[in-house]
């Protein structure tokens, strides 16, 4: 897939587990974890907005897009 989630990069940054990311966020540790291992086929601004304010980061930070014909 040509968009990499690099949530495990912004979470070693911000010195931050899963667990307290979940609560911090309100999404459940499964559903971070699936994002984290760049296994989800979507993700809720609402999501992304809360991950952004949480890390204190931009969505360029927790998304990137590697293009396959490369």
């Amino acid at each position: 897939m040509p968009i990499i989630v690099n949530l495990d990069v912004m979470m070693a940054k911000r010195k931050i587990s899963l667990s307290e990311l979940s609560e911090k966020v309100g999404i459940t540790m499964a559903n971070l974890s699936i994002l984290k291992n760049n296994k989800a086929k979507a993700v809720r601004f609402s999501t992304l907005d809360r991950l952004c304010e949480v890390l204190d980061c931009q969505p360029s930070d927790l998304l990137e897009f590697q293009n396959d014909k490369d």
